[in-house]
């Protein structure tokens, strides 16, 4: 056979190079993304200069889904670890499938999204270079990475997340340190707030903002096969990677309110560009912009890569074709599964047009069920399999019930209320088409 001959999982593995420090980087640089570069305009508006406690909230209600997913990936490390923990918890298939399904789908979706906003970013640069073939060129160049090695992919990570942090480092400075902080009232809010519980509403509906913020960090249950000493490794990487983006999102908002205020960052739609500007003039907007260029390009890389481990999974268990559980033999990466992740990322690119708002909400939507699910399983497991090993345990229990899956379970519906009809309705319509398919395979 040729040098490019695939084999089966049984036969060839992912391998296992994944580093604490390198799943610590890969669950920050997830959680960090592009978002805050946009979003913390929106949570100024709501909260005002009080926005810091909004994103101070919104980590708690991160922590309690990140916290199950800590115990239920220290007791089944494996790739598409949402599906395989429904399956282990309920031994349904079918939800399992769709749980499996709306993570792949959020993975495409988010991927494609990102990479549209690297477009534009690029624009600032290169302003004749067409939208839509600036993203898929991105996508197909990181899926080249994704394909190379899991190793590459993470110290590209790695790199690409530090450079992030500096620029968040940057306004973070520049606020703190260059300007003055005695100035500035932490808790004002709009005018409209003019009472105690207007305020608590205020800073309770800024936080559901500005939990988005907070997305990604259930992925890093599904690189958990290529990670050394996952058991102990993934649950550390989750609590430190929240608490580490925690620290950092609080310090930015701080600085913004201390460089122009809430009333200037919720009128714009670049509020981190608009700071850096104020403390660095016209260059900031470039140094920014530039910064952005690698928050967008990392967030795409590892969509592509726990995508491509996602259905890696679910083909390893049977659940779909099983050629997508192929390994390559020399870079021991799944090329199948790399490969129909980038086409479908490469497709929604193409149909979106560069328009990829209300799928994106459809995304965030299904990501919520799926956090919902997760909680679920959680706290059935704790009843169903009482004395099953757990490296990690999620803490303060009442007998066998977990608190915290329990308001993780709560807040997760709670923010799921929040959408709007047609959100609902597409996202119930992307769910039921997950059981579609899993009617269809398991059919054939």
């Amino acid at each position: 056979m040729t040098g490019i001959e695939l084999r089966k999982s049984g036969d060839l593995r992912l391998k296992r190079s994944i580093s604490l420090f390198q799943a610590i980087m890969y669950g920050s640089g997830l959680i960090l993304g592009a978002g805050i570069y946009v979003l913390i305009g929106d949570v100024a508006g709501i909260a005002g200069n009080a926005m810091w406690i909004s994103f101070a909230l919104a980590a708690a209600i991160a922590t309690f889904t990140g916290l199950s997913y800590a115990e239920l990936t220290s007791v089944f490390p494996k790739s598409a670890a949402e599906y395989l923990f429904v399956k282990n918890a309920f031994g349904n298939k079918s939800l399992a499938f769709v749980s499996g399904w709306l993570i792949v789908f959020v993975a495409v979706v988010s991927a494609a999204a990102v990479a549209i906003g690297f477009s534009s970013y690029l624009a600032v640069f290169f302003p004749d270079l067409g939208q839509s073939i600036s993203a898929i060129l991105l996508v197909a160049v990181l899926s080249g990475v994704n394909f190379i090695g899991i190793r590459e992919s993470m110290w590209m990570n790695t790199a690409f997340t530090l450079i992030e942090i500096a620029g968040l480092a940057i306004i973070i400075c520049a606020g703190l340190l260059f300007s003055s902080t005695t100035e500035t009232n932490f808790y004002e809010m709009p005018p409209s707030v003019n009472s105690s519980a207007l305020a608590l509403s205020a800073i309770a509906g800024a936080a559901g903002l500005a939990f988005f913020a907070y997305f990604g960090f259930e992925n890093l249950a599904n690189i958990s096969e290529e990670t050394k000493n996952a058991r102990r490794t993934i649950p550390l990487a989750l609590i430190a990677s929240i608490a580490i983006t925690t620290g950092i999102y609080i310090l930015v908002a701080v600085a913004t309110a201390v460089l122009v205020g809430w009333e200037a960052l919720s009128s714009t739609n670049a509020p981190l560009a608009l700071a850096a500007e104020k403390a660095f003039g016209r260059s900031g907007i470039i140094i920014l912009s530039s910064i952005a260029l690698f928050a967008t390009s990392n967030t795409v890389l590892m969509m592509l890569v726990s995508g491509s481990r996602i259905l890696f999974g679910m083909a390893n268990d049977k659940a779909i074709p099983s050629a997508l559980a192929s390994v390559h033999p020399r870079t021991k990466t799944p090329l199948g599964a790399i490969i129909v992740i980038m086409a479908l990322v490469i497709g929604v690119v193409i149909a979106s047009s560069g328009r990829l708002d209300v799928i994106a909400k459809v995304a965030v939507f299904g990501i919520f069920m799926v956090y919902v699910i997760v909680n679920f399983a959680l706290i059935w497991l704790r009843y169903k399999r009482p004395r099953i090993e757990r490296p990690f345990r999620s803490p303060l229990s009442i007998g066998r019930f977990p608190i915290l899956a329990g308001l993780g379970l709560l807040t997760s519906v709670a923010i799921l209320t929040q959408f709007d009809i047609v959100t609902v309705v597409a996202g119930a319509a992307a769910a039921a088409s997950g059981l579609l398919a899993y009617l269809v395979l398991r059919g054939k």
